[in-house]
């Protein structure tokens, strides 16, 4: 519920046409995870899918592409929980003025990390009594909020007295990926990374995805409604860039106590809390179900595989551990975590379409539960969806996960020249041709990027020489090119139906 107030900050009340256009862009992407989801109900699904069209080096990236937006959603749940529990007094020394976290802080955010493992140690059962439970409350309060806001405080002419779109069009754009917008629409593919342990995958993997981003989209964008209708006047009386209120820090939960909900401050203060713990639990999860995934195709060492007495992958979650730990460091405000994951889950999802292609062309009599009507047009579309939101992030952002891909490349590779090396029988091959197109897209992304005018903050070293319009003209046409470039060098249909093949083999008997 940081998202309503990050948005309108960048893009005023035109914020309700960046939720739109994020919704619409996760409803394409989640349209193509549904029918993979439905063909292959295997744990770590979004690791797997190129590795089946694209062989081993696309495989590799993509599944690291996979497990590093898993591995740092918990750490910035844990940043929400924190920030919110400052409306207390004895939580307010746990952040600096400026968000990073203080010593006092930093322990209270690893016992949090704790929490998210030890239940997750416990097996799926509980896992889902706790998901499940939590999803409900996430669901009710925010449309008590909504409700209540609505009929309590709507002020219709919030939306003109300071101009709806007063940032143009590059704050719509902007608020898209670095707001929040996108962070929180996501979370679909956690059906995807669990469909290994669903007991009737082939119905309930596309009713979960497609459901998901339905009934998120709706409350996020009644939100975004109630929050702009709901505010006083004098709390933007200096313009939205410069919104201000008491308690804005807890931006739902302050505005409710300004406008005199006391009651409903204490519940959403709660809801702060209780909300992104249950995201990040099953987060943490995914985290483990990825990179046991990564492991079957060879990319990680098989100890990533052993799981204890209740089927849980118990060094994957150690790992996920130590990671979310270490994400408190370098990225130490919400927002710049936010345009971090964001970049890094858009990049994961950009590997569906193009295997999604791949696919229908090379299989297209193979079993599909859910079948995409016209998915010859939304594939490519959500390709270059995915492309515009990556770049929309910013430079400041995007150069920071090239090197988070450059890392991933020396750890995976590493370990997958070893395994060959060594002759282990999961050793990957690489597959060089099929993934040719896949370095000029990474580096093309990069300097398209730094050519543009897209800054998460100021000065981050963008040069601005591509205006606004011409860089989404140039980034569409480059993610075309990009995508019809793979379809004609991915694997051929035997190539493919023997790595399918081979991930049922391992995977027989469900994880």
């Amino acid at each position: 519920m940081f998202g309503a107030q990050k948005a309108v900050v960048v893009a005023g009340p035109a914020a309700l046409i960046s939720w739109g256009i994020g919704a619409v862009a996760i409803i394409l992407l989640a349209l193509v995870h549904a029918e993979l989801g439905g063909m292959f109900p295997v744990a770590g699904g979004t690791a797997r899918y190129p590795h089946y069209t694209f062989g081993g080096l696309a495989g590799m990236s993509f599944g690291w592409f996979s497990w590093l937006q898993a591995a740092t959603v918990a750490p910035i749940e844990v940043q929400a929980m924190i920030g919110y529990a400052r409306h207390w007094s004895w939580a307010d020394g746990f952040q600096s003025a400026d968000g990073t976290l203080t010593g006092s802080g930093l322990v209270v955010a690893v016992i949090l990390m704790v929490v998210f493992v030890a239940v997750n140690f416990l097996g799926v059962r509980l896992l889902a009594r706790t998901n499940s439970a939590a999803t409900w409350w996430k669901i009710a309060i925010p449309l008590l909020t909504i409700f209540v806001l609505a009929l309590t405080h709507f002020h219709g002419s919030n939306f003109s007295s300071k101009g709806f779109a007063p940032f143009g069009a590059k704050g719509i754009l902007a608020a898209i990926s670095t707001s929040g917008i996108i962070f929180a629409l996501l979370g679909f593919e956690q059906a995807i990374q669990l469909s290994g342990e669903s007991r009737n995958p082939k119905r309930d993997i596309p009713l979960a995805v497609l459901g998901s981003v339905g009934i998120g989209s709706t409350i996020y964008i009644a939100l975004q409604v109630v929050y702009i209708a709901a505010m006083p006047q004098a709390a933007f009386a200096h313009g939205w860039g410069n919104l201000t209120y008491k308690g804005i820090s807890g931006p739902f939960a302050g505005l409710a106590t300004v406008i005199g909900l006391g009651w409903l401050a204490w519940i959403l203060y709660l809801d702060a809390i209780i909300s992104p713990a249950g995201t990040g639990l099953i987060y943490t999860t995914s985290t483990s179900r990825i990179s046991y995934g990564l492991s079957r195709n060879g990319y990680a060492p098989q100890l990533f595989e052993q799981t204890d007495r209740r089927g849980v992958p118990w060094f994957g979650l150690i790992i996920s551990f130590v990671t979310g730990v270490l994400c408190f460091l370098p990225f130490p405000s919400w927002q710049q975590l936010v345009s971090f994951i964001t970049s890094a889950s858009v990049l994961m999802y950009a590997g569906a379409p193009l295997a999604y292609g791949v696919l229908r062309l090379r299989l297209p009599e193979r079993e599909r539960p859910y079948r995409l009507p016209a998915g010859g047009v939304i594939s490519p579309l959500s390709f270059v969806v995915a492309s515009l939101i990556i770049y929309w992030a910013g430079w400041d952002t995007l150069w920071r996960l090239g090197v988070a891909i450059v890392i991933g490349y020396v750890l995976l590779g590493s370990y997958a020249w070893y395994a060959k090396a060594k002759g282990q029988s999961n050793a990957p091959d690489l597959n060089w041709r099929a993934a040719q197109w896949l370095p000029v897209y990474l580096v093309g992304m990069g300097v398209i990027s730094w050519q543009g005018d897209f800054c998460a903050t100021a000065g981050c070293g963008a040069t601005g020489r591509l205006p606004l319009w011409w860089d989404i003209g140039v980034i569409s046409v480059f993610a075309l090119a990009v995508y019809y470039w793979a379809l004609a060098v991915g694997l051929r249909a035997e190539e493919i139906e023997r790595n399918i093949e081979d991930v049922e083999v391992v995977d027989e008997g469900g994880h």
